[in-house]
């Protein structure tokens, strides 16, 4: 039988879901980009990779790795993309993000 997920405090935990969420915030950069969008709300990636001070194309991997971990959204208007906090932040996350500043 293959366990996939305990449950914590009557909460069914993916290892799955919380190992990519891990894998996510493990970057200081990463770190970065969703502080900023803490501060900011909503920003376009241009924006992101002038305040973290990397390429647009490096930021744009980084919030891909954000989107596929379920921490950010995306919106695109026009011919720009815009990230924001995801609304259904883990709590994990979002009590990381309460101890770090950008």
């Amino acid at each position: 039988m293959r366990i996939r997920g305990i449950w914590y405090n009557a909460v069914m935990v993916d290892f799955k879901k919380f190992e990519r969420i891990h894998k996510a915030v493990a970057n200081r950069r990463r770190l970065a980009i969703l502080a900023h969008l803490k501060k900011e709300k909503e920003v376009s990636v241009g924006k992101i990779a002038t305040h973290i001070k990397l390429s647009f194309k490096s930021t744009s991997r980084h919030l891909s790795v954000l989107l596929s971990a379920d921490l950010v959204e995306r919106n695109q208007r026009g011919v720009e993309m815009f990230y924001r906090l995801s609304a259904a932040m883990h709590p994990i996350v979002l009590e990381t993000l309460r101890h770090i500043s950008s």
